[in-house]
């Protein structure tokens, strides 16, 4: 039984080598993610997508499962990781992707609103992709290895998203109506894409946004060139291995 659940393990996680097997499941399995989401991409609802439902949903429960049985391999806890496994983020991920599918199937939820409320969260299917593919992983790793960087770079792009909405909105009181206006227009300029939608008339208030474009440029190339150093190193040392 070991033994048998030490093989599952090496082929329901990402491929290592020449592990045939695992790279065909893990292929599968993508396929399997955005076939499921191809209902998603239609506001009406047929037979066949029903039958993509169903199918879909099966492989992800048995997946779901395998995952379970062979936890402990994964967390290296003993019989805790059982238990543990559940509250993992990508345990979650899958059993948020499984629930919406076995909601609507068994007609759980009979109001329409509650039908599109649920519909929406199977989007989640997507993140199950970073489990299937060697390069998100590695993507992963760089952000878990330079999870400082980002997080100083993040509190340094809420620090001023926040100074200038209170600037503008200060300023310009007539234009923008509520402090969230004032927010989505100091996103929206620092990371310089300019819907026009919302903007500052005075003289000040277009200094202002002249001045949070060009941080915009400086801070959004950060973690730009953070993840790039990162993932060369990463293949860098994936090919020393």
């Amino acid at each position: 039984m070991m033994k048998i659940r030490e093989k599952i393990y090496r082929i329901i996680e990402t491929a290592e080598g020449d592990n045939l097997p695992s790279k065909v499941y893990d292929s599968f399995m993508m396929i399997t993610i955005f076939v499921s989401l191809i209902p998603l991409a239609f506001k009406g609802s047929n037979v066949v997508f029903r039958h993509i439902s169903i199918i879909t949903a099966g492989v992800f429960i048995v997946d779901y499962i395998l995952r379970l049985l062979t936890a402990d391999y994964k967390m290296q806890k003993k019989a805790a990781s059982f238990l543990l496994y559940p509250f993992t983020p990508m345990a979650i991920i899958d059993l948020v992707s499984i629930l919406p599918s076995l909601m609507i199937i068994s007609g759980s939820f009979k109001l329409f609103r509650l039908f599109r409320l649920v519909r929406t969260f199977r989007v989640f299917r997507v993140f199950k992709t970073v489990r299937y593919s060697k390069n998100i992983a590695i993507i992963m790793n760089v952000f878990r290895k330079n999870k400082d960087a980002f997080m100083v770079v993040s509190w340094l792009a809420v620090g001023y998203v926040l100074t200038a909405a209170l600037l503008i909105f200060n300023l310009e009181p007539q234009t923008f109506d509520t402090f969230f206006d004032a927010v989505y227009w100091a996103v929206i300029s620092l990371t310089t894409m300019g819907y026009g939608d919302i903007y500052p008339v005075t003289t000040v208030g277009r200094i202002i946004t002249i001045l949070s474009a060009f941080v915009g440029v400086a801070i959004v190339a950060l973690p730009a060139g953070i993840i790039t150093a990162g993932y060369m190193e990463e293949l860098k040392n994936m090919t020393e291995e």
